[in-house]
């Protein structure tokens, strides 16, 4: 076998293995003289057929470098090292190996089947209307036909809040962000307000002329959105109806968000337009004209001041993100189906969509890929209503099968994803 131990060529670039001379060790490996005369002589190094190819060469003019696996290794000393590249028949060498049998991450695990089901008589099939809310003191409310009920989500108890009189259906309810009140509005375009505490209406507010299917709070300003395509702010403090009259859409008001941290107003319309305003300004900042449907998904990211998502309907199908400093579009991806309503997770970079035509379906995704994290089913209907309870952990859905569904579907603050369960909560059985 000789003295000479094989050295691991795998590392090594195609220039170096097509130019390495086989010098016997003690031989000096210094370039032969010119020949004296034009007669050839037999190279004594017996490198016939070797090349060299020229160096790359970077844009500096240098040569690339190139890395040498076995310069540490003294020529002469043996590898005895059976882990090393150089004993492998692999072509994948072992750290990648190791690599590549390192097991990926658990994903978050979901579960499924929701772990409550609430019977929903008389909730409306109608994707413009906003007919579910959770109040920050864990209170559910729920526009059925021409009442509003609350459901305590601490004792499971159900109330009946209001009837509506003379015939008139509830429309939209929204919890204002800390406390009991809550807002309602009707068909006929009044706007009321209920102490769910001490069970008595507040007072009540015109302006609209047609039915007010959006609402939405900051602080004590409430913005009611209708059919008329009129926005109204309300101070609720002041004896006046309105404080200002936004006139940006065309169509039917269906979608209202307000940015609790920028001051901005988000409003989305059947004339399938965004429109952001800035505070209480009567100009919308920016006009968003690239849905192709109706737009009533509507969400802010907590965690970034400025990011904003919204979904279209049937015949868009997608959720878009904008940058509302800039009034960029920074992303979009096609979902397959209507886009009835976004929220995003408190605690984590999520965001939950639920659909309509064709598949019903509720989707977690994980943000900015926009993987998703799972998909559930269950209703049998397009989901048209979806909140998140206080903690940011349960989302409630529903739709025509006239069911409420609750869902785990977001991590706490703070809890290592690995360890959720996916077992009931303290809500109680199915019913």
């Amino acid at each position: 076998m000789g003295d000479s131990v094989p050295q691991d060529t795998r590392s090594q670039s195609p220039e170096e293995f097509f130019t390495r001379r086989h010098t016997p060790s003690g031989q000096p490996s210094a370039a032969l003289p010119p020949p004296a005369s034009i007669t050839p002589n037999t190279p004594s190094h017996k490198n016939m057929f070797s090349y060299r190819s020229p160096q790359k060469q970077l844009a500096s003019g240098h040569p690339t470098p190139t890395s040498h696996h076995n310069s540490a290794q003294p020529r002469g000393i043996i590898n005895l090292n059976a882990r090393s590249d150089l004993y492998s028949v692999s072509p994948i060498n072992y750290s990648t190996q190791n690599l590549l049998s390192t097991p990926r991450k658990p994903p978050r695990p979901i579960s499924r089947v929701p772990f409550k089901v609430l019977d929903a008589p008389e909730l409306q099939d109608d994707f413009y209307l906003n007919l579910v809310d959770w109040g920050s003191t864990g209170l559910l409310g729920v526009g059925l036909g021409s009442k509003v009920y609350t459901w305590n989500s601490t004792s499971g108890s159900v109330e009946q809040l209001c009837k509506l009189p003379d015939g008139d259906r509830v429309t939209s309810v929204s919890w204002i962000q800390r406390g009991t009140h809550l807002a309602v509005g009707t068909h006929r375009g009044f706007v009321q307000i209920y102490d769910a505490q001490a069970q008595r209406r507040l007072r009540t507010m015109t302006g609209h002329s047609a039915r007010v299917g959006a609402l939405a709070w900051n602080d004590h300003i409430l913005t009611s959105g209708s059919r008329d395509r009129l926005i109204y702010h309300r101070d609720v403090r002041s004896p006046d109806q309105h404080i200002r009259r936004l006139a940006g859409h065309k169509q039917e008001i269906c979608g209202l968000k307000w940015n609790h941290t920028s001051g901005q107003l988000a409003s989305g319309g059947n004339d399938n337009k965004l429109l952001v305003w800035d505070k209480l300004n009567e100009t919308p900042t920016f006009r968003f004209s690239q849905h192709v449907a109706a737009v009533k998904a509507i969400a802010w990211s907590p965690h970034q001041s400025h990011l904003l998502a919204s979904g279209g309907g049937t015949a868009d199908r997608t959720i878009k993100f904008w940058d509302t400093s800039r009034g960029t579009l920074l992303r979009e991806i096609d979902t397959g189906s209507q886009v009835c309503n976004l929220a995003w997770s408190r605690n984590s970079d999520e965001l939950v969509s639920t659909h309509g035509y064709s598949q019903n379906q509720i989707v977690v995704w994980k943000y900015p890929k926009m993987e998703q994290v799972v998909s559930l089913t269950g209703h049998t209907f397009r989901v048209l209503y979806l909140s998140v309870n206080p903690d940011g952990t349960t989302i409630v859905t529903g739709a025509k099968d006239e069911t409420l569904r609750f869902w785990k579907v977001f991590p706490k603050k703070g809890e290592d994803r690995t360890k959720m369960s996916s077992k009931l909560g303290d809500w109680g059985s199915i019913r």
